[in-house]
């Protein structure tokens, strides 16, 4: 009896309307690689960040989907004309952090930001202290070269809320 009313309604949920519904629908991956994201919750709540590696599935660890992510911690202050060549390279200065997040605790912007961060931010250098504070210096500086092109300018000022 039950098979017979699934039967009946299986048949009539599966006829196609036409119109170019795909019958297996499939979720877009936007969150890929190089996309700025801003950091929802926790100690980097608010501040932006650049995804460098994501994990859709998991891992045995983080059963649920989430991304490495290396971001700016403390932002470059504004730098005016009068300044000394001193005072506006420590203006310049910028702090990062490398990260874990839950794609929950992360929102995607529409900006991409054109960092080569994969070969210094991977998750073993999360696993030991020295190796994360060596990436996170290498990660400064590249993200303090790239400020200083001018590129990205949008990614190196303050989120305002």
């Amino acid at each position: 009896m039950v098979s017979r009313v699934f039967e009946t309604l299986g048949a009539y949920f599966c006829v196609s309307s036409g119109g170019g519904h795909r019958e297996e629908s499939e979720m877009v991956k936007f969150l890929k690689p190089n996309k700025a994201v801003v950091v929802l919750n926790g100690r980097f709540a608010g501040r932006k960040a650049v995804i460098v590696r994501q994990f859709d599935d998991g891992t045995r660890d983080r059963p649920y989907g989430h991304c490495l992510v290396a971001g700016i911690a403390k932002y470059p202050k504004k730098v005016i004309r009068k300044d000394s060549a001193k005072k506006t390279a420590k203006k310049s200065r910028v702090k990062a952090f490398i990260k874990l997040v839950n794609y929950n605790h992360i929102m995607p912007t529409r900006y991409t930001l054109d960092v080569d961060l994969k070969d210094v931010v991977t998750v073993d250098a999360l696993q030991s202290r020295d190796k994360k504070v060596t990436a996170c210096k290498e990660t400064k500086a590249r993200l303090e070269e790239r400020f200083k092109t001018g590129k990205n300018r949008w990614f190196f000022s303050k989120l305002r809320f």
